[in-house]
């Protein structure tokens, strides 16, 4: 523990000491009183960090008005109480006898205020650096859901769900990591519904987080994951406070990470990670379509190019003669096998999504586009790719777009290259065995001790109505068991 000294010109030294070659610190030293009986006040703070109004306001000006006759008859501890208790209005503040704790609050964005005489100090919360106003989600845009989006702000964030979920069983634990950044990471969940279990092992494992620095919620993602050799996300990420109060409601836990405007939720499942937000706020008819043409898509995203290389290369006798025909003729100029075509397309297509990503979005999106076009027909016409081809990885890109979540999207881009590396070795048999194999890792795979593929593990009656299937709302009357709620029932039935 590190204590506070009594005379103030050593704690300003030793805090002077601490900050040196630091020019934004600011040490305003006053006196309150008169000339016949003074005492000697230090405020601390950065000056790009604070709330000018408040410290000027609420702090420096009552502190400059007390008057003579206060001072001489509260003298030390007892000036010092009625300065906390009395003279100073900020909306928050605490007393502190410990100078790490005191450098901490500073480095935080607050004020510490050091009296002479007086071996304590006091923080007052006056944070007001500049932050980014609520906007739409960039990432995950809903068609009747909120305009709403998280910012990154880890208290603003919190206001937004709390705005949404007006119970007290609400609750929101709060910790700092990172032995330099002190980076505020949150839990929330709902008392009652979230069950115990997981919320003491996502704590477990927040505490035994052991960094320098947690600059972004992914960091924390990568470091408690279950199985970080995966390529499966094992938390959903989302910058929707009304998809994150949905999960909350569901009996998940969120975790939530100061300067980035993405929220963690888990546990989280492979069908969860096909859900939008928007499927419960259409009819379920619509909803259970749209589900589908995800599924789908999928699908595609993952095997179309290989089931057209290991059905032209190995199994031709399964295609209809006039098809192989055409696909034969199309490929007559193509200097290229069939899978060194299909991974330059593709190749060539991530190339340009991470150009389009990295440039200005204007330029992005027009270099995403129009290379895509440019590319494609100039390949065609100088022969090195088949035209059906460049159909089969537009069909492969368009589907992976389709799926709402971009982790997710991103894990079906890589298996696609490994799927066409089992399809130009053993055919079908090789998508045969790519299949069996992703199967095995997702029985296996488990978020915070949950199975991937919940619910079909230990399948029950009525664990389906909100998988592929989205059954009419009147019919959502249970919580998901997944998360294990204790109280499963959400909605009284009709």
């Amino acid at each position: 523990m590190e204590y506070i000294s009594k005379d103030l010109k050593e704690n300003i030294e030793e805090l002077k000491n601490r900050f040196k070659e630091c020019d934004d610190i600011i040490f305003r030293e006053f006196h309150i009183g008169n000339q016949a009986f003074t005492h000697k006040v230090t405020l601390i703070y950065f000056e790009n960090m604070i709330d000018r109004a408040l410290i000027q306001d609420n702090i420096i000006k009552p502190l400059t008005k007390v008057d003579y006759l206060t001072i001489e008859r509260n003298p030390g501890r007892q000036l010092f109480d009625r300065i906390k208790e009395k003279l100073i209005t900020a909306y928050r503040l605490e007393e502190k006898d410990n100078m790490g704790e005191i450098v901490a609050a500073i480095l935080s964005g607050n004020t510490a205020l050091f009296v002479d005489r007086i071996d304590r100090g006091i923080v007052i919360y006056s944070k007001g650096w500049e932050k980014r106003n609520i906007e739409e989600p960039q990432t995950e845009v809903a068609i009747r859901g909120a305009h709403e989006g998280f910012i990154e702000s880890c208290g603003t964030n919190v206001s937004l769900i709390r705005k949404r979920i007006k119970d007290p069983n609400l609750k929101y634990f709060s910790t700092e990591i990172g032995k330099r950044s002190k980076t505020t990471v949150g839990l929330m969940y709902i008392d009652g519904i979230a069950n115990p279990a997981i919320i003491d092992e996502l704590k477990r494992r927040i505490s035994k987080i052991d960094i320098d620095g947690i600059l972004e919620s992914g960091y924390i993602e990568q470091l408690i994951e279950d199985n970080p050799m995966s390529p499966f996300p094992q938390f959903r990420h989302t910058e929707r406070p009304d998809e994150t109060c949905g999960a909350l409601l569901e009996g998940n836990v969120v975790i939530l990470c100061d300067n980035t405007p993405y929220a963690l939720i888990a546990p989280v499942t492979l069908i969860g990670l096909f859900q939008s937000i928007d499927d419960y706020s259409s009819n379920w008819y619509i909803a259970t379509l749209i589900r589908a043409l995800r599924f789908l898509s999928a699908f595609f995203a993952v095997t179309i190019p290989a089931l057209y290389i290991a059905s032209t290369s190995y199994h031709p006798d399964m295609l209809p003669t006039d098809l192989v025909l055409s696909i034969a003729s199309s490929r007559e100029n193509v200097p290229f096998a069939t899978p060194i075509e299909a991974l330059l397309m593709l190749i060539t297509l991530e190339v340009l999504r991470e150009a389009g990503v990295r440039l200005p979005a204007p330029f992005g999106q027009t270099i995403g586009i129009v290379g895509s076009i440019v590319l494609g027909q100039a390949s065609v016409q100088a022969g090195i790719v088949s035209p059906i081809m460049v159909i089969i990885i537009s069909i492969n890109a368009i589907s992976s777009f389709a799926i709402p979540n971009f982790n997710l999207a991103i894990c079906f881009r890589l298996m696609t290259f490994i799927f066409i590396l089992l399809a130009s070795v053993a055919g079908l048999y090789g998508v045969y065995i790519g299949f069996l194999a992703l199967i095995i890792h997702l029985v296996k795979l488990k978020s915070v001790g949950v199975s991937y593929l919940s619910p079909f593990v230990n399948f029950k009656i009525g664990d389906g109505i909100d998988t592929f299937y989205r059954a009419p709302f009147h019919q959502l009357t249970k919580r998901p068991d997944y998360t294990m709620p204790l109280d499963k029932d959400r909605m009284k039935k009709h």
